[in-house]
């Protein structure tokens, strides 16, 4: 039986947008501040940031509810997911610090996280470990962290025998190959509608060596990734072409979002003055997958 004043659960629609961010916003910051990091901007500045990526998820959730508070319509918290072929992704999972612990959770990761949906389920998940809990609760567990390296670019030369051309948004054959080339590194690959979004937040890449393909990324004023290389060695050479592109285009801060498997990326961007940044994310899944000694995320990291 459901109480008078228990939240009402209801699937989210695309005006549910900016609420649902303002919910992401305080739990975000709420977790920083108990763990003594220092994240800046307001629930405003976020959403004037992100609000490309946020309409992006509306519009292509594989399942997207939240939860209201019935005398109010407040929205207190909310979950959703993106699936990628067989590959299901928990891209949110928020709720007020005020209601937290009090069921609103679990009944949301229910509907977004359905058990038994996909061939590999993932999260890329925060540390907070009531959150984690319910994670392994859903099938997966912590396999490894996402370190954020963070800086100001430089100029840089690829060195090597890559060649670079930017990915044509129109062009089937550049979607195919980035298709491929994420389908080798991470067994699943974005659709076209994905990649084509990409492309209109940042601008893409693909790096060649002759007339094969050896990898690709996606860098503008709002985020780095994601980046996929067939091959760790040419990871420096095409992180340098990433900073140079950046520096040209005056970005003033770069952050990375390295996966630890990848320690080619690590070490290369160390030795250019990059810093660990104290906040750390856990990739979960259901089980092992991809090759992500090569791969470095989407930022900010939400989803691969």
């Amino acid at each position: 039986m459901t109480l008078p004043h228990s939240p009402t659960i209801r699937r989210a629609t695309p005006d549910d947008a900016e609420a649902c961010h303002a919910v992401m916003w305080a739990s975000v910051t709420d977790l920083a501040r108990r763990h003594a990091v220092t994240l800046d901007g307001s629930a405003a500045e976020w959403w004037a940031g992100g609000e490309s990526l946020h309409r992006f998820l509306a519009a292509h959730a594989a399942e997207w509810w939240l939860a209201q508070e019935p005398r109010s319509g407040d929205v207190i918290g909310y979950a959703r997911s993106i699936a990628r072929g067989g590959l299901l992704e928990l891209t949110e999972f928020f709720v007020l610090p005020g209601h937290q612990s009090a069921g609103v959770g679990r009944s949301l990761l229910e509907r977004a996280f359905p058990a038994g949906r996909g061939e590999v389920r993932s999260i890329i998940a925060t540390t907070d470990m009531r959150a984690q809990s319910r994670y392994v609760r859903a099938g997966t567990v912590a396999r490894f962290p996402f370190f954020s390296l963070v800086g100001t670019p430089a100029h840089a030369s690829m060195d090597g025998d890559l060649t670079a051309r930017v990915i044509d948004v129109d062009a089937e054959p550049d979607r195919h190959l980035v298709r491929g080339i994420e389908s080798a590194v991470l067994e699943y690959a974005r659709d076209d509608a994905d990649i084509q979004w990409l492309l209109g937040d940042r601008q893409g890449i693909l790096y060649l060596r002759g007339d094969q393909p050896a990898g690709f990324a996606f860098v503008g004023e709002r985020g780095v990734g994601p980046v996929a290389v067939l091959d760790s060695r040419d990871t420096p050479g095409i992180l340098l072409d990433v900073e140079e592109r950046a520096c040209t285009a005056g970005v003033a801060r770069l952050d990375f979002h390295v996966p630890a498997p990848n320690e080619v990326a690590t070490r290369h961007l160390l030795s250019r003055g990059f810093q660990l940044d104290p906040w750390i994310n856990l990739q979960m899944s259901s089980r092992p997958f991809g090759r992500f000694d090569r791969f470095i995320t989407f930022g900010p990291p939400m989803f691969l």
